[in-house]
């Protein structure tokens, strides 16, 4: 049951990062449709995204108070709701809107399949199954591109639209038909203040938001024209790299997890590997005289590849150092600072370009998040274990959360 749980779950992630990617291959017929310019797609995507972040915390919140069930459900109808909105806008405002539904379905999904596999999994599965949930979730990515093209292509906007709204409408029958949640995994007061209280909350927070942010920020809108403009590769050899590192991380993700789950005394170090491993490698195409050659951008990118895999880490560290009933607010102030993190890093490179105009100086942005989120994560390493020493010895593996 833990299984069939787990694959609904998975399938409802997969559907909206569909719905997340899906305007990303419909640009050329949005910005017809709704006579909008480069800046307002720009508005669409950085809208959507923020509303994702700053729901986190609020949706964990409720996903404590209500469960996974309601939430995965609410998701996938709002997110429904939001690109039948899309299938009818001919406006910029509207446009806006109905991306503004999808980032909030969005925020509900990804933190209830994260509690649905905290609380049917063991603790030494856990970062494995949750490492498998990323992954596969990306495969909607995939569905959002050639399907969506072909869709657009044959149906035209408003049937494509209205056709993903109706895959929202059946994910959501799904949900409410197959997932069961016992009513004591639910609690009526929301544990906020106490997850944030707890330093482990924390220690996952700047884990995620310290380990995501430079691949984030290379993969959804810098990598492209930093190999393309500021190293002078080829577009073709550009995709090539990116894609290369998306494939990285699908081999990184459950060796991570395996490793993790394996040998939580070491939890930390692999998260300081993976900080440290990624400001050696900017550093080294940064400093390299000239531009790099092909070989130190394919190093950059396999480490890159490490980032996302490495920033599941967080939202081990919330479910270790906090009980099932505030594991939803957990999970979201985890993943709410990963977000913010990385739309900041997002919106400092690009300022930085407007005032200096070289991607060498613009990406040095990304230093001080990489050492105050290393800083970070040793100053709540030390809180939780202090916290840890006036526990009753028999702890068990919370104890063990710490090297």
């Amino acid at each position: 049951m833990a299984l069939l749980f787990w694959a609904v779950g998975v399938l409802a992630y997969l559907v909206a990062v569909f719905h997340r990617q899906s305007l990303g291959v419909a640009s050329l017929e949005a910005a017809a449709r709704l006579d909008v310019g480069s800046s307002g797609l720009a508005t669409l995507a950085m809208l959507q995204i923020l509303v994702y972040a700053l729901m986190q915390v609020p949706v964990g919140v409720l996903l404590d108070r209500f469960g996974s069930k309601r939430l995965l459900a609410t998701g996938a109808l709002t997110m429904a709701c939001g690109q039948a909105l899309l299938a009818v806008a001919d406006t910029l405002l509207y446009g806006v809107a109905a991306r503004m539904l999808i980032g909030l379905g969005d925020a509900m999904t990804f933190i209830s399949v994260i509690r649905l596999v905290n609380l049917a999994f063991p603790p030494r599965r856990n970062p494995v199954m949750v490492q498998l949930t990323g992954l596969l979730g990306q495969l909607g990515a995939i569905a959002a591109t050639v399907p969506m093209i072909a869709a657009l292509h044959t149906y035209g906007w408003e049937a494509t639209f209205f056709g993903a709204a109706g895959l929202g409408v059946a994910v959501a029958l799904l949900v409410v038909t197959v997932l069961r949640e016992k009513r004591s995994e639910r609690v009526s007061e929301p544990g906020l203040r106490a997850a944030w209280a707890q330093p482990g909350t924390r220690l996952g927070m700047w884990t995620h938001a310290a380990t995501q942010c430079s691949a984030a920020a290379f993969l959804l809108l810098w990598g492209y024209p930093f190999l393309v403009e500021g190293q002078g590769l080829s577009p073709a050899t550009a995709g090539v790299l990116l894609s290369t590192l998306t494939a990285v991380g699908l081999v990184c993700g459950p060796l991570l997890g395996w490793l993790a789950g394996r040998y939580p005394l070491r939890r930390s170090w692999l998260v300081l590997g993976v900080i440290g491993s990624t400001t050696a490698a900017w550093t080294l195409v940064l400093a390299w005289p000239g531009r790099a050659p092909l070989w130190v951008l394919v190093l950059l990118v396999v480490v890159l590849a490490t980032n996302g895999p490495g920033s599941m880490i967080g939202f081990d560290y919330a479910r270790t150092f906090n009980p099932a009933a505030r594991i939803g607010a957990a999970t979201g102030i985890v993943n709410g600072g990963g977000f913010l993190a990385s739309m900041a890093v997002i919106a400092l490179i690009g300022l930085a370009l407007d005032l200096v105009g070289d991607y060498r100086w613009a990406f040095v942005v990304q230093y001080p998040f990489w050492l105050l989120g290393a800083v970070q994560v040793l100053r709540y390493r030390a809180k939780a274990r202090r916290l840890l020493a006036q526990l009753d010895e028999g702890a068990g593996e919370v104890r063990a959360a710490l090297d």
